[in-house]
């Protein structure tokens, strides 16, 4: 058997390879939903996402003979770095055989090329931070991924283990599926809390999404930023969400919470377009473009992306305002059969426990792994 050979991505042929790799490896995971192969392009490319605005990556490829087996970044946010005064590197876009050799050459390349920039361990996966696709599944393979959520062969993880990383965090997804229904204890607090004097929801207004996503990264950043693994959306960033999302947003399911006229929460909802990613297998196109139109009914559940609140109104009890004023509006959207909600972090054990309150069940977990450098 031919031996493994690095290759550092630098060529138009070769980051082609990079992009395609998935195709190969999840030939037989039906599962798996394809990403748009042009917007794979455009995240890993700097000049065009504005995530490189302040990192650094490098792109490697494993081959085996002439065949290539595997695929990782080396990624290093100075953002997040700044932000926690941390010399963090991070692994992400990995995808490989079920080649311990090649994992093990794949992680070595990435870890040195960071370890040359001063870094001092190295996080992943994250593709390419938290505020993207991130952690490694490893419960939950029955189900396909949702949107912007991730999915990967079941012996990814020991492929990780093997080459010394650890657990440093579970995330966790629910899932609210068939009646939406509160309890009624919820049901109850939720309307004795919207009765308070000061606060109410604000509908977004799609005629003004400048400023409504400009608000949501405001609360976004501010209720998140002591949260572990956080990192702050760039302007830019959250533009550039704003931008892919459009097409497919739905106003009704992004909202705003005030308390005295001041914004104090934001949920942001999206339906779950994976399924019609499905299939346009990787390309949009004029086939793709009918597609669109043929499938556009293949949508039938939800996301929530974004649920935050501002340190100073987290004893208002909003969180059960939101859950009612979700299921409201989603009861009388029939075409919406599911919603997942999170990630959550394993150790956030109020908001897990409201969330499973309120009907949703844990189906999966993801892991975020950690090795010293």
């Amino acid at each position: 058997m031919a031996g493994i050979e690095i290759i550092t991505v630098e060529r138009r042929s070769e980051l082609k390879d990079f992009i395609d790799l998935p195709w190969e490896i999840y030939a037989e995971h039906p599962r798996w939903v394809p990403p748009l192969k042009k917007e794979v392009r455009r995240a890993l490319t700097p000049g065009k996402h504005p995530f490189w605005e302040f990192s650094e990556r490098i792109l490697f490829l494993a081959r085996r003979g002439s065949v290539t087996v595997g695929r990782i970044a080396g990624i290093i946010d100075r953002h997040y770095n700044e932000f926690h005064d941390e010399k963090m590197g991070i692994w992400g876009f990995f995808e490989c055989a079920d080649d311990p050799e090649a994992a093990a050459a794949l992680f070595f390349s990435a870890e040195s090329w960071v370890r040359k920039k001063g870094m001092t361990f190295m996080r992943g996966p994250l593709n390419p931070s938290t505020n993207y696709e991130a952690g490694l599944l490893i419960d939950g393979y029955d189900y396909p991924p949702a949107l912007m959520m991730a999915y990967n062969p079941p012996y990814y993880p020991w492929l990780v283990e093997s080459c010394g990383f650890a657990k440093e965090k579970d995330l966790l997804a629910f899932l609210i599926d068939g009646a939406y229904r509160l309890p009624e204890w919820m049901d109850r607090l939720a309307e004795r809390i919207s009765k308070k004097k000061g606060i109410h929801i604000r509908p977004s207004d799609p005629k003004d999404a400048d400023s409504e996503f400009a608000l949501i990264r405001e609360i976004y950043n501010a209720s998140w930023s002591g949260n572990w693994g956080f990192v702050p959306l760039s302007d830019n960033e959250m533009q550039d969400i704003q931008k892919n999302v459009m097409k497919f947003v739905d106003p009704d399911l992004v909202f705003f919470i005030y308390y005295e006229n001041e914004p104090a929460a934001a949920c942001v909802i999206f339906p779950d377009i994976n399924p019609l990613l499905k299939r346009l297998n990787g390309r949009i196109g004029l086939s793709g473009l009918l597609k669109v139109l043929m499938y556009r009914r293949k949508i039938k559940g939800l996301r929530c992306l974004i649920f935050g609140i501002k340190e100073r109104y987290q004893q208002l009890g909003l969180p059960m305002l939101a859950f009612h004023h979700i299921f409201e509006v989603v009861r009388k959207k029939e075409k919406y059969h599911y919603l997942e909600m999170g990630w959550t972090l394993e150790d956030n054990e109020s908001i897990n426990f409201l969330v499973e309150e309120a009907g949703a069940r844990q189906y999966k977990k993801y892991r975020i792994f950690r090795k010293s450098l």
